[in-house]
């Protein structure tokens, strides 16, 4: 348990947050200076074995989150629990990328992990060239290991900023927008070394505000908004919140909507070539086939199923970045 005070210096709160989870919060809040309140009340809850998404806009207060489970700062008031230790032995379990990697251009990828690995005081120094190989081969640098840094691409350096984070071993992986900035390549490479640490067995934390990413990548998610928790669960469960619907393209949307009623389905809505309905517990091939029996021209027929972005809009009533 980690105990924190009040802005008066009090103790707050006398019992450590229920919950096994990789990372418990009870009420956690940061109150800057000035009043402003970038986390407000937060109690989240991250599975042991998740690939968990930290999900907002910018500003929402994520890294900030961040920043207090890893100790950098202060929370103004609430209780978190990391790995269910206290903090000084927790964090040598856990591995964090925040706010971009930060290395010397000038050194190669090894050099820089062995010039990490050295400001560490709980590393084992007789083990540090091993481990560092070892931290590059998961993370597919190893060729590129004497190569210098500065001539890395964007891909290569967050990967090797995670590499640094695997130095040891770590029960939890955070990491703060990991795929920011990055092109196609380099974000698939990134996403693609998550799955293979989570499949390790390593919990991974993810902050983003790339829902689709978050969608890819994730088991479970966490909405924020402007310092506050939405939303959290699995995804299939935050994207539950909204039923399947059924697309029909077709000329005979009139008579496409009479047969989709027939059949028992709700909430048809008929446009100019297309009808959509929800599709409940109906089967699509079985509403596709009952169209074309009644002469209905099908010219296409799909399962639209609701995306964290839907979920996202539905909770706050606005959006943000999709693709980046």
């Amino acid at each position: 348990m980690t105990t924190v005070t009040t802005e008066a210096g009090a103790p707050f709160g006398a019992a450590p947050p229920s919950g096994d989870g990789a990372i418990v919060t009870e009420g956690l809040t940061k109150r800057f200076r000035g009043g402003q309140v970038a986390v407000d009340a937060l109690d989240l809850s991250v599975p042991r074995g998740s690939v968990f998404g930290f999900l907002g806009p910018n500003g929402s207060g994520k890294t900030t989150t961040i920043r207090m489970l890893l100790g950098l700062i202060a929370p103004t008031a609430g209780e978190y629990a990391v790995l269910g230790l206290p903090q000084a032995q927790a964090l040598p379990r856990v591995g964090a990328l925040v706010e971009g990697p930060a290395f010397y251009p000038y050194l190669s990828g090894m050099a820089n992990l062995l010039r990490f690995d050295a400001a560490d005081p709980t590393a084992a120094r007789g083990t540090a060239r091993r481990r560092a190989a070892e931290a590059l081969e998961r993370v597919g640098l190893s060729a590129a290991a004497g190569k210098r840094f500065r001539n890395y691409s964007l891909g290569m350096r967050q990967r090797l900023a995670i590499a640094a984070a695997l130095l040891g071993p770590r029960e939890l992986l955070i990491l703060d927008e990991p795929t920011n900035g990055l092109d196609p390549q380099g974000t698939r490479e990134v996403r693609a070394l998550v799955k293979e640490i989570a499949a390790d067995g390593t919990t991974v934390f993810v902050s983003s505000h790339l829902l689709a990413e978050v969608e890819q990548m994730c088991t479970h998610a966490a909405i924020m908004r402007t310092g506050k928790l939405v939303a959290q669960g699995t995804i299939a469960s935050l994207s539950g919140g909204r039923v399947a619907r059924v697309r029909v393209e077709t000329p005979d949307a009139a008579d496409a909507g009479r047969v989709l009623g027939m059949l028992g389905l709700t909430d048809v809505l008929v446009q100019d070539g297309e009808v959509t309905a929800e599709l409940g517990g109906h089967a699509p091939e079985a509403i596709n086939a009952t169209l074309v029996g009644e002469g209905v021209a099908v010219r296409g027929l799909a399962v639209v199923r609701p995306s964290l972005e839907d979920v996202f809009v539905r909770l706050t009533g606005e959006g943000f970045d999709v693709d980046g």
